[in-house]
């Protein structure tokens, strides 16, 4: 079994991850602070749009590809995958842009986000409660 559906929302995730590594890197630069986030705000904001997508969406691709190993159903992973995606783009543009982390556009970013996690968890437990 191959892994293509992982791989494609694989390589979107990896864009967008490059997008919020490049938006610290330039704020850095054009701010002059080179670690931590001086008590800037913007800086603040996009470390953080930049460290929730790190500490989220390893392990949701680690789960993705082990559904599909087990032979998930296609919708099940163009579903979860797209659920991830976008709850990720608009976690982030809500952080770097004028939503300043706050409101609605965090929370919808971190549902769809959640939404996908948790229907790649229960189609590993499912498998495993079918296993033994």
């Amino acid at each position: 079994m191959t892994l293509h559906l992982t791989a494609l929302f694989a390589g979107v995730l990896i864009f967008i991850q490059i997008a919020l590594t490049t938006l610290v890197g330039v704020y850095r630069g054009k701010v002059g602070i080179n670690f931590m986030h001086g008590d800037d705000d913007v800086l603040l904001r996009r470390m953080r749009a930049h460290g929730n997508f790190t500490e989220t969406v390893p392990i949701v691709l680690i789960a993705m590809a082990l559904a599909e190993l087990a032979g998930a159903p296609s919708w099940l992973m163009l579903a979860g995958g797209t659920s991830l995606v976008l709850g990720r783009l608009i976690h982030a543009i809500n952080f770097v842009g004028s939503g300043g982390g706050v409101g609605a556009g965090r929370a919808a970013g971190m549902a769809f986000t959640t939404i996908s996690m948790a229907a790649f968890a229960i189609y590993g437990l499912m498998i495993f409660a079918n296993a033994v």
